[in-house]
């Protein structure tokens, strides 16, 4: 499958690049995204929430009213769960939600999204865009010329590209990563994958 290389106009460069197979041709394996995703929300989150339980609760455990003759049920302590202000029963404690997941998992779970994504026409090429200074003036330009504005979109540069970041960082539908950590939460939630050329060189050297 080949892919024109377009420049910040939204103009034909004339080039093109030969997208693999092996990469944006394979059967989409739907299980192996769900996977991918799910481990990458485990690890987003913290995990440092935590409940007070009967025993970490200072209140007094004098004996409330007499064991028997009162109508109603034994009461030894208020620390005691069915009191207001006692401990929670199995309350949620500090744990670590990641889990094991193998990297050919991983890198079959990218490969799915990118081949599901270049079936349905939603991955664009744009030649290296050098920029002196950062400006979000010029990059929407070069959103509207390349007639994807609006659209929620991921840029994948050729390694860090520090003004091209701080002049798209501004605008709430694009996010701008370097190729080398390209991940599957971020390619399945987006519209538009968009590569700077050289990019998929790289890509490909990572997923081989």
């Amino acid at each position: 499958m080949n892919l024109s290389v377009m420049n910040k106009d939204g103009q034909n460069t004339g080039r093109s690049v030969s997208l693999p197979e092996t990469i944006f041709g394979i059967k989409p394996n739907e299980h192996a995204v769900y996977l991918d995703v799910k481990h990458h929300l485990a690890n987003q989150r913290q995990g440092t929430h935590k409940a007070k339980e009967r025993a970490e609760i200072a209140r007094t455990t004098k004996k409330l009213k007499k064991q028997k003759g009162t109508g109603g049920a034994r009461a030894g302590s208020m620390k005691s769960p069915v009191f207001v202000g006692g401990g929670r029963i199995f309350g949620p404690r500090p744990r670590d939600y990641d889990f094991k997941l193998n990297k050919k998992v991983k890198d079959l779970a990218r490969k799915s999204v990118l081949s599901f994504k270049a079936s349905e026409g939603k991955i664009s090429l744009i030649e290296g865009y050098q920029m002196g200074n950062p400006s979000t003036k010029d990059f929407s330009k070069m959103l509207k010329a390349i007639s994807i504005d609006g659209k929620k979109t991921v840029f994948y540069t050729n390694g860090v590209n520090s003004n091209f970041y701080l002049s798209g960082r501004n605008i709430p539908s694009v996010t701008i990563i370097p190729v080398q950590n390209v991940n599957t939460y971020d390619l399945i939630n987006t519209d538009v994958v968009v590569f700077e050329e050289g990019a998929v060189e790289v890509l490909q050297a990572i997923l081989s």
